[in-house]
């Protein structure tokens, strides 16, 4: 049961980031910055930091067994926001010598889901 809510989540994550990308990239074409997938990435930060709030007034570290946890916490979530997409993008912006565009993608990227994050959590708890 475990498995199923897992993955029942991580497809539901997945294909809700893939349709949000495709969205934004087809609203903007051509960005400052890779900025679908910072808006997918804050967007899921808001959205773990909400529901972390909201259901347990804390951050979870031995949830792995909660049901809701394994749907939302680490399938939905985990499979939403993307860090691997976010390392490859900035990686190319700075093969490119596009360091100034690197630097924003990057402070926002990480200092922007960490602190939309404790604003989600915060404001739910």
């Amino acid at each position: 049961m475990e498995l199923v809510l897992l993955g029942a989540g991580g497809a539901a994550g997945a294909v809700s980031r893939y349709l949000i990308g495709l969205l934004f990239m087809k609203k903007y074409p051509h960005p400052y910055i890779p900025s679908a997938m910072l808006i997918v990435n804050l967007t899921g930060s808001l959205g773990l930091g909400l529901y972390f709030g909201a259901v347990y007034d804390a951050i979870p570290t031995a949830a792995y067994d909660e049901l809701l946890y394994l749907l939302l916490g680490i399938g939905f979530f985990g499979a939403f926001t993307t860090f691997s997409t976010f390392s490859m993008e900035l990686i190319e912006l700075i093969r490119k010598k596009f360091y100034k565009k690197a630097i924003l993608y990057f402070s926002l990227s990480i200092f922007g889901s960490i602190g939309i994050f404790l604003i989600g959590f915060m404001v739910s708890r």
